[in-house]
């Protein structure tokens, strides 16, 4: 794509400039999208981070740069703006040449030249509950962020680390043995599940002696009671199989499902090791990591420490409870220990809500203080979100105030899309409006989630969601649907289009954004934010309509190379909306 070749020439300039330049500092000067249009296409403020650490001019540095600088076929003379912005404006024949060659090669974004393992942990359900509209969020950004990091050509192993482990089972199991309806069962197995758990939850409330035996049957299931393993291992299997089929419906896939169980045996391990090395010590009876104060290391940066009354006090972060059993954070410690021996990852991105914020400073913060090493070539991140709110601004529920479940969601955005596609096109066979109506209603589904910076809260709307204009997933659909219309109906684009042209301004507006799909991605990907690509989809979406209504694809007076040129703007706008909707975990569809 254009920026690259226009970065490989500038960071080709700047090393003649700066013979003595470091790789790293090479591989900063990058040629990014304008920030606003009215100064170019493309920038480049690079150069005033490299004068500042040399202690130069910044504006005399990019003057030499400029001096240096051959890209005469690429742009008109490169502009230095402010203290020493270079901005470009991109030649129209250039436009069209890269556009051409991206046609003949089917390729608007080449896989990256360095790729990196990353590991992303997302959805993660817990057993024996029903998966609830919540659970939208990390599976939909999960997902959009393991096939974008695939895309661009990165090795993905993604993760759904299960919630399969906890006092909860105890209850569970006492449940089971002693309420369980085995026809509610064989009906609706997570139903049922959630019953027993409310039934013995209650029952603990009212008398302690239930809740000694539920912890008494999870005492048994930690040791390995083979009748209580075999009851767990059932819930287990029974809430796959919900998992299974909401993940099929959504189209989301996992590399590993390994639950918390799976960590079990490295527990004490763990423990042993944080106490050897002098990070944790015994307090209580229990064992904890607490702060070292650091001079180095403000107060308000310490997730150890919080201030109360005017001074900093110790929140130590539990490994071992004072009765000899586990918590998250221990288990978290073992999942990342046991992930960088295994798959040796750059990143590791926990896509978990906000809430848990506090939680994964702690966790990064003491795993770092365990294995100083592993901060050199492992980035931890937790990739935070915010709720789904109601009409009312308050968490998104039922009207009886019970959460929603997802399929439920599902299948309410199903039913509402079959609604619109019926009174659209009443025409279409039954079958073909029932996989259309699948298609945009969960589509717009995940877009709607989606499409909000992720750390925001968002209000859900079924009209919003489902509305065919605006920036909504039915509208991005609709516009890849036209093009490729356009395409079936002239025919076919001849195999060698030679060279094209772009004199109408729609025509160039279009291919300059076409070219930035790369680009888009590799942001969404370097900041983890989805809703970049769904601005980029709309925004591409609403400038191809523009240009069909400006410029006549079909009328028997559009010859030669203007229609060539046009017919390779609709196919290519359907190839990136296409591309570009996979990479959200969205279908398309041919008929709308």
């Amino acid at each position: 794509m254009l920026h690259l070749i226009l970065q490989e020439r500038v960071q080709a300039a700047v090393q003649a400039v700066l013979p003595d330049v470091t790789a790293a500092a090479l591989a900063s000067v990058q040629v990014l999208p304008a920030t606003d249009p009215r100064f170019g296409d493309l920038q480049c403020n690079a150069l005033m981070g490299l004068a500042k650490q040399r202690r130069l001019n910044p504006r005399q540095l990019a003057t030499e740069v400029v001096a240096r600088l051959d890209v005469a076929d690429l742009c008109a003379p490169v502009e230095i703006a402010g203290a020493g912005f270079l901005n470009f404006r991109l030649l129209p024949a250039a436009v069209a040449h890269v556009l051409g060659s991206a046609a003949a090669a089917q390729l608007f974004c080449p896989p990256t030249a360095t790729p990196r393992t990353v590991v992303i942990d997302f959805s993660s359900p817990n057993v024996a509950k029903p998966m609830h509209v919540g659970h939208i969020r990390s599976t939909g950004i999960g997902d959009a962020l393991q096939r974008i990091f695939r895309r661009l050509g990165h090795r993905v192993i993604s993760d759904n680390h299960l919630g399969d482990w906890g006092t909860q089972f105890g209850k569970l199991i006492i449940g089971w043995q002693r309420h369980l309806d085995p026809a509610a069962l064989a009906a609706d197995p997570i139903a049922e599940l959630e019953r027993l758990y409310k039934v013995v939850n209650a029952a603990c409330d009212a008398d302690p002696a239930v809740l000694e035996a539920a912890r008494h049957e999870l005492v048994k299931l930690q040791q390995g009671d083979p009748a209580n393993l075999a009851i767990w291992q059932e819930m287990i299997r029974l809430s796959k199989v919900q998992f299974d089929s909401v993940y099929g419906r959504l189209g989301v896939r996992f590399d590993h499902t390994l639950g918390e169980s799976f960590y079990n045996p490295q527990l004490a391990g763990v423990v042993s090791d944080l106490l050897a090395s002098g990070v944790a010590r015994e307090s209580a009876g229990a064992i904890a990591v607490f702060s070292e104060r650091r001079p180095e290391l403000p107060p308000k940066e310490d997730p150890l420490l919080v201030q109360k009354d005017g001074e900093w006090v110790d929140v130590p972060a539990l490994i071992q409870k004072g009765d000899g059993g586990f918590n998250y954070t221990t288990t978290d410690l073992a999942t990342i220990d046991y992930r960088l021996k295994n798959w040796a990852p750059a990143e590791i991105l926990y896509v978990v809500d906000d809430r848990q914020s506090g939680h994964f400073r702690s966790l990064f913060h003491v795993f770092h203080r365990w294995q100083p090493g592993a901060a050199t070539h492992t980035r931890l991140r937790h990739i935070g979100f915010g709720k789904i709110l109601g009409d009312d601004g308050k968490p998104f529920k039922t009207r009886s105030g019970d959460t929603i479940r997802l399929v439920d969601l599902m299948d309410e955005a199903e039913v509402r899309a079959l609604k619109v596609v019926t009174e659209k096109r009443p025409e279409l066979p039954e079958p073909q409006k029932v996989e259309i109506a699948r298609i945009v209603g969960l589509g717009a589904v995940k877009w709607q989630d989606l499409l909000p910076n992720r750390e925001s809260d968002y209000q859900f709307s079924w009209d919003k969601m489902l509305a065919l204009q605006g920036n909504t997933s039915p509208y991005v659909q609709y516009q890849y649907t036209r093009a490729t219309k356009v395409v079936r109906d002239s025919g076919g684009i001849p195999t060698a289009t030679g060279d094209l042209e772009l004199p109408h301004a729609a025509e160039i507006v279009l291919a300059k954004h076409l070219l930035a799909f790369g680009q888009t991605l590799e942001k969404v990907a370097e900041e983890c934010r989805p809703n970049f690509l769904c601005n980029y989809l709309y925004e591409l979406a609403s400038t191809f309509s523009r240009f069909y209504e400006a410029c006549p694809v079909l009328k028997p007076e559009i010859i030669g190379v203007t229609r060539t040129t046009r017919l390779v703007l609709c196919q290519l706008t359907a190839q990136v909306l296409r591309e570009g909707l996979d990479c959200l975990g969205i279908e398309v569809s041919e008929v709308m």
